[in-house]
C-alpha cells in the first residue's frame, strides 16, 4: 500500500502523458455543448451499510447528451453494446457468448484505432511494459480487463475488469460496486434504473461546476444506494482505457495511487489489481484550478 506522504508527490512524467492523451482525444464530450447536466443538491450522509439515501436532487444528472455522436463514433457505440453482457451480481458465474467475444474484439479494435490508444501504446513500449506488435498488445488489454476471474468467492469466474470499472455490479443484494462510466450512469439514469441523488462536495468547495469533468456523485442502483462514486464525465472510453492501464501496468501492487494534473484537475488516479488483471479504477479529484489539496 502506497503511504500519504508517496500519494502527495505529483507524477510529472504521468501527468505529462495524461496531458497529451486529453489533448489527443477528439471524441471527449464538451460540457455546455455535447451535454448538460444538472448537480442540485448537496448529497446527505449514507451509513455504512444503510440503503436510505435523502434525495438533493429531483431531477436526473443529465439534462442532455449528444446521442447522434455516440451513435456514430465508433469507439462509443461498440463500448456501448458491451454494456449488456454482463450479469450484475457478483457470486454468479458470467456465461461468455462467442457474439459478446466478438464484440469485445470490435471495441478493442476501434480503441486501438485512436490517437490516445496509440500514443498510449508507444508510452508502454518505451517502458517496456508491452510490446511493439499491435497484435500483442490488443490480447494484453483483452487479458487485463476481459477476462473473467472470482470476485465473490462464487461457484464461477463472476467478473472482469471491464464490468466492475464500467457496468457496474452489485455485492450479495447488499451494495454498488464500481459503476465508474458516465455513459453507462447516463444510458441507466435514462432507463431510470439509476436515481441520482446529488454531488458529494470536497473540501474548499461547497459546490461543483456543472462544466467540471470529474464529480463524485451519489446514487442508487438496483435498489442499492453508493454513497460516493467517482467518475470522469464525457471523456471518451479509450482515454479511460488508457489512463487505468498505464497505471495498472507501472505496478504490481495491490493497490496503485498516483497524483496527476490533468488540464486544470489535480487528480489521485486509484487502480487495484485482482491478480493479472484490473480489480477497479478510478479518478478522485482533489483540487483544480487554484484551490488547496486535502
Amino acid at each position: 500500500m502506497v503511504n500519504m506522504a508517496q500519494r502527495q508527490i505529483l507524477n510529472h512524467e504521468l501527468s505529462k502523458l495524461f496531458n497529451e492523451l486529453w489533448d489527443a482525444d477528439v471524441n471527449r464530450f464538451v460540457p455546455g455543448k455535447d451535454y448538460t447536466i444538472s448537480l442540485q443538491g448537496k448529497a446527505g450522509y449514507v451509513p455504512q451499510g444503510s440503503n436510505a439515501a435523502r434525495d438533493s436532487a429531483s431531477e436526473p444528472l443529465f439534462c442532455s447528451v449528444n446521442e447522434q455522436r455516440l451513435k456514430n463514433t465508433e469507439t462509443y457505440s461498440t463500448f456501448i453494446s458491451l454494456l449488456d453482457n454482463y450479469e450484475t451480481s457478483t457470486g454468479m458465474a458470467e456465461l461468455v457468448t462467442a457474439e459478446e467475444i466478438a464484440e469485445n474484439n470490435r471495441f478493442l479494435d476501434a480503441v486501438l484505432e485512436t490517437d490516445v490508444m496509440k500514443l498510449t501504446h508507444q508510452y508502454l513500449v518505451k517502458k517496456t511494459w508491452t510490446k511493439p506488435d499491435l497484435k500483442d498488445f490488443k490480447s494484453q488489454l483483452y487479458a487485463i480487463w476481459f477476462h473473467l476471474y472470482s470476485r465473490d468467492g462464487g461457484k464461477g469466474p463472476d467478473s472482469c475488469g471491464f464490468e466492475h470499472v464500467f457496468v457496474g455490479e452489485t455485492k450479495r443484494g447488499k451494495e454498488i460496486l464500481g459503476l465508474h462510466n458516465w455513459v453507462q450512469f447516463y444510458l441507466q439514469e435514462k432507463l431510470r434504473h439509476i436515481d441520482y441523488k446529488g454531488y458529494v462536495a470536497r473540501k474548499n468547495k461547497n459546490r461543483p461546476d456543472e462544466d467540471d469533468q470529474v464529480l463524485s456523485l451519489q446514487f442508487s442502483w438496483k435498489g442499492l444506494v453508493k454513497p460516493v462514486g467517482s467518475s470522469f464525465i464525457g471523456v471518451s472510453p479509450e482515454f479511460e482505457f488508457a489512463l487505468y492501464t498505464v497505471i495498472f501496468l507501472q505496478a504490481n501492487e495491490r493497490v496503485t495511487r498516483q497524483r496527476v494534473r490533468i488540464e486544470e484537475y489535480e487528480l489521485e488516479i486509484v487502480v487495484y489489481r485482482h491478480g493479472q488483471h484490473i480489480g477497479t479504477a478510478y479518478p478522485i479529484l482533489l483540487s483544480s484550478d487554484n484551490e488547496d489539496l486535502y
